[in-house]
């Protein structure tokens, strides 16, 4: 039953990264919507998640803002790392963005649809209640995950087909990890450190490297209304299936 519900991530993957690839003519528009759904998914989704599921405390700070932090610190050092090494190598790091930091990040998105269909699945080990309503959640924001995944791909400079199999690999990972939950237990500190440390990583790349690049060269309004639908669209979302 988990592996059948989570075909509708899979589904829903596929449709936000194809409407992604459908705008490009709109590229700054749909600059804005990412940043913005990045945006809410990392701080109305992924950190308050990451709190519940890590309580524990370092020093008198939540773990989980810690690996917040953390996150982002290590994706501003590797998206450094990279621009300097490609600087080095004759390439203007203002201009020319490192296409391994755009695999890397989808990448990121991969890993958190595995943990999504991880989710689902534990969720009906629990109850069919449960599962239905984890499930209903990891679908609504998929479509978010795949647009993200794409738009993430391709803004770094990835040829199309990489960011495609990218995409493929986002959705088929919630249900890859539904049927991994059958035989795999992730204890909760783990997941909500993990959450942590990926939802600043997701906040860095839309503050610092999607939302400047949506606005660079069209500062419409229009842009900025894109970033606030896509944050409200999260929070919709999450107040709906919470």
């Amino acid at each position: 039953m988990a592996v059948f519900v989570a075909l509708g991530a899979f589904l829903m993957t596929l449709a936000g990264g194809w409407t992604a690839q459908r705008v490009t003519d709109r590229r700054h528009l749909v600059l804005g919507l990412a940043g913005g759904l990045m945006l809410g998914v990392a701080c109305l989704d992924l950190l308050p998640e990451a709190l519940r599921a890590a309580g524990a405390e370092v020093h008198g700070v939540p773990a989980a803002l810690l690996l917040f932090l953390a996150g982002f610190l290590l994706a501003h050092l590797v998206e450094r790392l990279l621009a300097v090494r490609r600087a080095s190598h004759g390439a203007d790091e203002h201009r020319h963005r490192a296409p391994e930091v755009g695999l890397t990040a989808a990448g990121a998105m991969v890993g958190h649809s595995l943990m999504d269909g991880v989710a689902i699945g534990a969720s009906f080990q629990v109850g069919e209640g449960m599962g239905t309503a984890v499930a209903l959640a990891v679908i609504a924001h998929d479509f978010a995950d795949g647009f993200n995944t794409f738009t993430l791909t391709s803004l770094y400079g990835n040829a199309r087909r990489k960011a495609l199999a990218m995409l493929f690999a986002d959705a088929v990972a919630p249900v890859a990890g539904a049927a991994a939950s059958t035989f795999l237990t992730v204890p909760a500190g783990v997941l909500g450190g993990y959450l942590g440390l990926f939802g600043g990583a997701l906040l860095y790349l839309a503050a610092a490297e999607i939302l400047p690049e949506a606005h660079h060269e069209h500062p419409a309004r229009s842009t900025l209304l894109c970033t606030i639908a896509g944050a409200a669209f999260i929070w919709l979302v999450v107040g709906v299936t919470g």
